[in-house]
């Protein structure tokens, strides 16, 4: 099934987490539900049909076991048997997720989740099943516009000739590029073509974490290691045991981070926050980063050791405006993607269309065309996409206005201060959430709630 046709249920006992989740859900699927009360569940259900519960796990306060999470499970599958069931839980390890798996989960998700990964793992468990007794069919990709690696220039050609070379070695990997290249489906192209790829791969944004959730998630921590600290929790490292771990934004962690993380690589074992028995892991590091790390190593704020180890290999993702050959045939892959994806007939591109998109300069890259063409897919007149489809400005037009805007010293009202404020640490983040949230002296949550106030 596709996501967009998708009726969604969440059962969580946490105001926070049910905003979150109908925040990021609402422009995603069809209809999204949040309950507080799990005892609420079977009535809903037998109210409508849901293709997917997103279930907590644990509901009355200081319980971290999740057997409420497993009788509920229980009772949707007596039920809704053909209702996919995604566990939620911030009390998470290996043990938890093979028995919910075993008890008919679909899937299990840690909190704090990554909205992307969530998407994935939801559109994944919508998925019909097949296969044979003798084993099943691999996944499919849950987005296929944002896990292909696409591109027929010389540029790309060279990216995936050395892609398929170092893939199959064990070599450290450092992706580099701005924002919207594909690092990081060059990243899962190096997993898939590896002979780690049965085996996890897992993704970690260090620039969004903390410096006191730095070890915690990357590590893991203890029981009573910390005052939230009611469960032991496996950390990325061991979570990619046996596989790949891929580090994002790795130019953005301060040097004790660096210095942890060194000692982690040095000595193939981390130590859990709050234990003195180090675990060991086997990982291939794969490592992401838009900022200039050879300069940040000469001006002392990033460790060259550090650096030695994260690339033994580099790989430079090229900005769009140097692959100007690509636009076109990605544009045409993006319309095809979201055309499918809503049930509408394959659009045609105008030729004015074509050359507008060729002419601009793409400050976005990859990212910023897809958007704009699943806009145009969307939002077109007809069975021809024109230029008037596709709204986007240079970054001389947007400096043109910003100008403007000051010479005409026109006041605005301070709710438009409000979203303009928040719109431009967003775009200044790439769409980053976290980053913008933190630049805003804001929680997350707190800038969920400014974000439907504003209908961003």
């Amino acid at each position: 099934m596709n996501l967009k046709h998708a009726r969604i249920l969440v059962v969580d006992d946490e105001p926070d987490v049910l905003f979150a989740l109908r925040l990021l859900l609402k422009t995603e699927v069809r209809e999204v539900v949040t309950e507080k009360n799990p005892e609420r569940l079977l009535s809903l259900l037998g109210q409508q049909p849901f293709d997917a519960v997103l279930l907590d796990m644990n509901y009355r306060s200081g319980q971290t076991t999740g057997n409420e999470g497993f009788y509920w499970l229980d009772r949707i599958r007596e039920h809704a048997p053909t209702t996919a069931v995604l566990l939620l839980t911030a009390y998470g390890d290996v043990r938890t997720a093979v028995r919910a798996l075993k008890a008919g989960a679909t899937d299990f998700l840690l909190k704090p989740w990554h909205n992307d990964q969530l998407l994935q793992t939801l559109a994944a468990a919508l998925q019909p099943k097949t296969g044979s007794k003798s084993g099943s069919s691999p996944k499919k990709p849950a987005d296929p516009a944002a896990t292909t690696l696409l591109g027929e220039s010389a540029a790309m050609q060279e990216v995936r000739a050395i892609i398929e070379k170092v893939a199959p070695t064990e070599a450290n990997v450092l992706l580099l590029g701005e924002n919207g290249t594909g690092k990081e489906l060059a990243a899962k192209s190096l997993h898939e073509q590896s002979r780690r790829a049965a085996r996890p791969f897992v993704a970690a944004d260090v620039a969004a974490l903390s410096e006191g959730l730095f070890e915690s998630e990357l590590f893991g921590h203890t029981k009573g290691a910390f005052t939230d600290a009611q469960a032991s929790r496996m950390g990325r490292f061991e979570a990619a045991n046996g596989g790949t771990l891929f580090l994002d934004e790795i130019g953005n962690i301060g040097l004790p981070q660096q210095a942890k993380l060194l000692t982690a690589l040095q000595n193939r074992q981390v130590v859990p926050v709050g234990s003195n028995v180090p675990v060991p892991v086997d990982i291939r590091l794969l490592s992401a980063t838009n900022a200039p790390l050879h300069a940040l190593v000469a001006r002392g704020t990033f460790r060259q050791d550090l650096m030695y180890r994260l690339n033994t290999v580099e790989i430079t993702l090229p900005p769009l405006r140097e692959r100007a050959d690509d636009v076109l045939l990605l544009a045409r892959h993006f319309a095809q993607v979201y055309a499918a994806r809503n049930r509408q007939p394959v659009p045609e591109f105008s030729a004015a269309a074509l050359r507008k998109l060729q002419e601009h300069a793409w400050p976005g890259n990859v990212r910023e065309l897809q958007h704009a063409v699943d806009r145009a897919v969307i939002l077109g007149a007809g069975p021809v996409l024109l230029p008037a489809d596709f709204s986007f400005r240079s970054p001389e037009s947007a400096a043109a206005s910003t100008t403007a805007a000051t010479v005409a010293e026109q006041p605005l009202p301070l709710l438009e201060v409000e979203k303009n404020t928040i719109q431009q640490a967003i775009a200044r983040h790439q769409g980053n959430l976290t980053k913008a949230a933190r630049e805003l002296g804001l929680t997350r949550t707190a800038l969920y709630r400014r974000l439907d106030k504003h209908a961003i």
